[in-house]
């Protein structure tokens, strides 16, 4: 077990009698599963349905906590506000609470398994300070088991399906109507998510190069990070089976249980 703060994170507060349906109409996910010991993954759309920001929610003592990428985190704030107009809710940016991880996860544990998969190993808030830094190592963890993050997704980018998210639990189905839900159900019910971020294996030397290619030169993806051999890659579904190059490097699509479901 190795307990990290994740110092790429930051963490906002929503409180106030109107903040569960407040969070309800605008987000991917059902608000009303949050509880303490279960996290939820989410995120704000555009009406497009594309990726704007994605976050981590938490079960706080007095409010929702927001669990997100801090460079992210004050235009996060921003845009809820917009969206705030008479309703009971109170916004804040808590700089004295950070996101805590551990893998594997601890067992018992103050904290809750990660909302996309347990391989992930566990997150949860908790004071500042309580533990050292460790994001560099959690990023390298994370993209050792292939599985997407903040960095990959970007902000108006991608559909929101084409992350993983309906493969990570990160959208609900049933809750009813939230920003860009339209399209993101309309991807859904006509199964018509033709690229998806895919964890890949990168052997060789890339240089540079930042679009994946198919053997005869064909863009068919781009490399969104990486981490060593480790690499998540905005690809084009029929072409996974290869061969494919990042420059003069091969590249591999890996199959991680949590994708299966994509093929």
């Amino acid at each position: 077990m190795t307990i990290v703060t994740l110092e790429n994170r930051a963490v906002l507060a929503v409180a106030g009698a109107d903040a569960q349906a407040f969070l309800q109409g605008l987000i991917t996910h059902d608000v009303a599963l949050l509880a303490p010991g279960r996290v939820l993954f989410a995120g704000l759309l555009s009406p497009q349905g594309k990726a704007l920001f994605d976050f981590h929610l938490h079960a706080g003592d007095d409010a929702i906590l927001i669990d997100i990428a801090a460079p992210r985190a004050d235009a996060l704030l921003k845009r809820l506000s917009l969206y705030k107009l008479r309703k009971a809710v109170t916004l804040a940016r808590r700089d004295d609470l950070a996101v805590l991880a551990d893998w594997p996860a601890a067992d018992p544990a103050p904290d809750a398994p990660d909302a996309r998969t347990a391989v992930l190993g566990a997150r949860w808030i908790a004071p500042a300070g309580s533990a050292p830094d460790g994001a560099e190592a959690y990023d390298a963890h994370r993209h050792a088991v292939g599985v997407p993050d903040s960095a990959d997704i970007g902000e108006d980018e991608l559909l929101w399906l084409e992350t993983g998210a309906d493969l990570l639990d990160g959208v609900s189905f049933t809750k009813g109507c939230y920003v860009g839900q339209e399209n993101t159900a309309r991807m859904h019910h006509r199964d018509k998510v033709r690229r998806r971020l895919v964890p890949v294996t990168i052997a060789g030397d890339s240089g540079d190069a930042v679009e994946v290619k198919d053997s005869e030169g064909r863009a068919t993806g781009k490399l969104r990070t990486r981490r060593g051999a480790h690499a998540i890659v905005h690809l084009r579904l029929e072409a996974a089976a290869g061969p494919l190059f990042l420059g003069d490097a091969a590249v591999t699509v890996r199959r991680p249980a949590w994708l299966e479901p994509a093929w």
